[in-house]
């Protein structure tokens, strides 16, 4: 059989965070998913796992998500395998970019990527982010300055903005869309 038509198996494992359980999820290629608690892998398109405690990935990843929850650490090195359409990976590239304690709203990224209208669409494709935290969706925020859908809840969103500093300076943004 042609190994390049074989399918990727995927490793995992779980860990413990101040926002509850994750899920981490990783190719050889790299982090393919950080899923939450009571997240549905088919959101981001994922089958055949096997659990995988010692995958050097993972392990990195865990690593460096410990010292992003410690303070120690405001951007992220561990090499990412993501799956999407050529657009959802425009818009997850875009939160890339956002700095660390700063937000973004849907229609700053629509015309960060040429298109102002666009800004569904970069709504659409943020929600199917696999890699929460590490490519940072909770830096997007409606326009009104409220916060917006987040796969982890709003809660858990206040809870990174505030890790990043965010949340403090501008009280404003402490409203919840309903």
């Amino acid at each position: 059989m042609d190994k390049r038509n074989e399918p990727m198996s995927l490793s995992y494992k779980i860990i413990q965070s101040p926002v509850g359980k994750l899920k981490l999820v990783a190719s050889d290629k790299g982090l393919v998913a950080i899923l939450w608690e009571n997240d549905n892998p088919r959101r981001v398109l994922l089958k055949d796992m096997a659990v995988n405690e010692s995958h050097p990935i993972l392990l990195e990843t865990q690593r460096q998500l410990g010292e992003y929850f410690a303070s120690e650490r405001s951007t992220f090195s561990v090499a990412l395998d993501t799956r999407g359409t050529h657009f959802q990976k425009s818009v997850w590239d875009a939160l890339l970019r956002i700095p660390f304690g700063e937000t973004r709203s849907y229609g700053q990224l629509a015309k960060q990527l040429g298109n102002p209208r666009a800004s569904r669409a970069v709504g659409a494709a943020n929600g199917r982010n696999p890699v929460s935290i590490i490519v940072p969706c909770h830096r997007v925020i409606g326009s009104s300055g409220k916060l917006t859908g987040f796969a982890g809840g709003l809660e858990r969103k206040t809870y990174l903005l505030n890790l990043e500093g965010k949340r403090q300076a501008d009280p404003r943004e402490m409203r919840v869309d309903n």
